[in-house]
C-alpha cells in the first residue's frame, strides 16, 4: 500500500516530491493541483525557502457548487443586500486573463450573456499554458471585473453573475 501525504485519502508522497521538484526547477512560490477528487497546494515560504504542504482537501465527486461571495469584494461598494443576489466566477489560479480565444476575436462572454456551468468564459495563461475557464454556474453575466491581458490572483473574482437572470 502506498503512503499518502494526508493519511487515508490523498496524494502519494512520491507525487508531492515530484511537485516540489517542479516548483524548484521553475522557481515557483506556490503550486496548486487538483486530481481525482483531491486538491493539494504547495507554498514556498520562510527564510530557508522551504516548501510547506497545505493539507489536501477531498473535493466532491459531483460538479462543483457555484462559488459565491459571502463578503463583498473590496472594490464593490454596493449594499450587502444587493450583493447577496450575485455569485462570482473566480480565478482558479494565478496567471494572465484573456477574454477571447485569440487576439482580434470576440470575447467568450460579454455583459448580458447567459452562461451554463460548462460555458467557457475566459482563458488564464499560467507558465505558457492556456487554461480554458468554465463558468461552473448558470445565470447572466452582470459585470466583467477584469481587463483583457491583466494579471489575476488565485480566487480573484473575474465575472459577476446573476443566477436568477
Amino acid at each position: 500500500m502506498s503512503q499518502t501525504a494526508s493519511g487515508g485519502q490523498g496524494v502519494p508522497v512520491e507525487q508531492v516530491k515530484q511537485l516540489i521538484e517542479l516548483m524548484e526547477q521553475h522557481g515557483l512560490s506556490e503550486l496548486e493541483v487538483r486530481s481525482q477528487g483531491v486538491r493539494i497546494r504547495l507554498r514556498r515560504g520562510g527564510e530557508g525557502g522551504t516548501v510547506n504542504v497545505v493539507p489536501s482537501v477531498a473535493l466532491p465527486a459531483a460538479a462543483p457548487a457555484p462559488v459565491s461571495s459571502s463578503a463583498p469584494a473590496p472594490q464593490d461598494k454596493k449594499p450587502a443586500e444587493e450583493q447577496s443576489q450575485y455569485v462570482y466566477i473566480r480565478s482558479p489560479m494565478v496567471g494572465t486573463f484573456y477574454a477571447a480565444p485569440k487576439p482580434g476575436e470576440p470575447p467568450y462572454v460579454q455583459v448580458g450573456d447567459r452562461v451554463q456551468p460548462d460555458t467557457t468564459v475566459c482563458i488564464i495563461e499560467a507558465m505558457k499554458v492556456f487554461n480554458e475557464i468554465q463558468a461552473e454556474v448558470s445565470g447572466r453575466i452582470v459585470e466583467v471585473l477584469v481587463e483583457n491581458g491583466e494579471p489575476v490572483e488565485y480566487n480573484q473574482p473575474l465575472f459577476k453573475v446573476d443566477p436568477n437572470g
